[in-house]
């Protein structure tokens, strides 16, 4: 039998996380592109930054038209949150011109395959983040000392973008979240 999920925070009743949601409007659209195998994951925090962003869109493919998903004027409006190579990220100013941030939400490896098969992203301008302090999202494991959740990176983008920490407080919901999880995974491990 599925179990009840709650409308709101579209996580299982037994688990729901409405009371920690914090609802923000950030400066420029935020598009979450989530992998297909991603969206799959219980525990994603793509959702929950959707709904945490009131001008936020939450998308799920492997491939897309850049004009389809981002509009006609893809490459002068969109910034891509992702640490590029090949070219310098873009300052502050820069960033702050631009009407969309792209938010790509898998694995790394994920995340890198959908790079391999959307080429276009390479041509967006990107901003990279340095963040200061570990992932709260301790129940995941990232390959990269500096991997951060979807949800941390947005707020962190939000933050740098606007210069300030009011996006902040929807962290508190990850850290519900990860509370909840870390009791849930206690008591399977007690009762062995």
């Amino acid at each position: 039998m599925a179990r009840a999920v709650c409308e709101g925070c579209l996580r299982p009743k037994s688990v729901c996380l409405c009371a920690d949601m914090v609802y923000v409007t950030a400066p420029l659209e935020l598009v979450i592109w989530q992998d297909p195998d991603e969206s799959r994951h219980r525990l994603s925090t793509a959702p929950l930054l959707n709904l945490s962003i009131q001008n936020s869109r939450l998308v799920v493919g492997d491939c897309f038209e850049p004009q389809d998903l981002l509009g006609q004027h893809w490459q002068t409006d969109t910034l891509l949150l992702y640490p590029m190579e090949h070219q310098p990220a873009c300052s502050h100013s820069q960033a702050q011109a631009m009407q969309r941030l792209l938010l790509l939400d898998g694995t790394w490896r994920k995340v890198k395959r959908l790079l391999l098969l959307n080429p276009w992203l390479q041509q967006l301008p990107h901003i990279t983040l340095a963040p200061q302090e570990a992932s709260r999202y301790a129940i995941r494991k990232s390959p990269r000392a500096d991997g951060l959740s979807t949800l941390e990176a947005g707020v962190a983008a939000m933050n740098w973008l606007d210069q300030s920490e009011q996006y902040s407080p929807v962290l508190q919901v990850l850290d519900r979240m990860v509370a909840l999880q870390q009791q849930h995974q206690g008591v399977r491990k007690h009762r062995r």
